[in-house]
């Protein structure tokens, strides 16, 4: 009980932070978020597929981001943690969108499903084909792997689906996918 009253505390702590840092522009109470919040964001981006560099370069970015737009933050609406790792998952977003990478290579961040698709064999017209062919639901659940960047209890949620029936749909989709690209095991 004692451990779940320091937390309920220090949420409250960040978020009346982040009010402070918005209001003062306080360099002190941002170099607190800094200090806490950075190794935290970072592993939870490399986690999504960064690398470290990457992690650390968009960590950067998101602590740039709170410094800039405190202001837009609503206790009322979200926890501190929640609208920093926000800002993070988004701008991870954004760079793999603006890198275009090619759009199988995100499944090498879901090592579970056994398949890493070997790049030389890859167009995007024969991307395109092996997606469509998929069964709706599977080509949702990459799709949201891809685009949206979601692990899979995200996905579950979104989707009101047992994360166990998410894991398998993307097994499934991956299979397909490995069958229709040529790809071997």
């Amino acid at each position: 009980m004692d451990l779940e009253s320091d937390q309920v505390s220090q949420t409250q702590d960040f978020r009346q932070m982040l009010v402070d840092l918005a209001k003062h522009q306080d360099k002190l109470l941002f170099m607190q978020l800094y200090d806490y919040f950075s190794p935290r964001i970072k592993s939870f981006l490399v986690k999504k597929g960064a690398s470290a560099e990457l992690a650390e370069e968009l960590v950067q970015e998101t602590m740039l981001t709170v410094w800039k737009k405190a202001a837009s933050y609503d206790p009322e609406k979200a926890t501190a943690s929640t609208w920093l790792f926000r800002i993070a998952r988004n701008l991870w977003i954004d760079r793999l969108r603006k890198e275009k990478p090619d759009l199988l290579s995100p499944l090498s961040v879901y090592p579970e499903t056994g398949y890493t698709p070997n790049m030389d064999v890859c167009d995007s017209g024969k991307i395109k084909s092996a997606l469509d062919s998929l069964p709706l639901q599977q080509a949702q659940l990459v799709y949201k792997v891809y685009y949206e960047g979601k692990t899979h209890r995200e996905i579950a949620d979104d989707m009101g689906m047992p994360i166990g029936s998410v894991k398998s749909g993307l097994r499934l989709a991956f299979d397909k996918l490995r069958f229709r690209m040529g790809g071997e095991s």
